[in-house]
């Protein structure tokens, strides 16, 4: 059974930094397009940065600029680098990855970055 397994979360004041891993475990198969959303209270789940199988890369315009996301294929982790933060990037963030046609999230963590 595949799990992916969020941690890196935290409570951080405005302007620090986290980084946030995403592993990846139980399938023999290869992680395909990979992702990390958010949803923060009273809204709706967004994304906020996606990476392909051959490592090419997007984001949200809120994040251009701060966040990075990378993956280490041969770890099974995806990775999402988050610098200059602001109050409003206080959500759960969620790992999200194609598996064999398959999507699969993990539980979420929570980040707060407090004014």
């Amino acid at each position: 059974q595949v799990h992916l397994v969020e941690s890196g979360g935290g409570l951080v004041q405005a302007g620090g930094s986290l980084r946030l891993s995403c592993a990846v475990s139980g399938s023999s198969f290869s992680i395909g397009a990979a992702g990390w959303y958010r949803q923060a209270p009273g809204k709706q789940r967004e994304l906020v940065a996606g990476i392909s199988s051959g490592g090419t890369t997007n984001y949200a315009d809120s994040v251009k600029g701060r966040f990075t996301i990378s993956r280490d294929n041969a770890k099974n982790t995806i990775s999402l680098q988050m610098n200059s933060l602001k109050p409003e990037d206080t959500a759960v963030y969620y790992c999200n990855s194609v598996i064999s046609w398959r999507t699969y999230w993990g539980q979420g963590t929570q980040v707060t970055v407090s004014s």
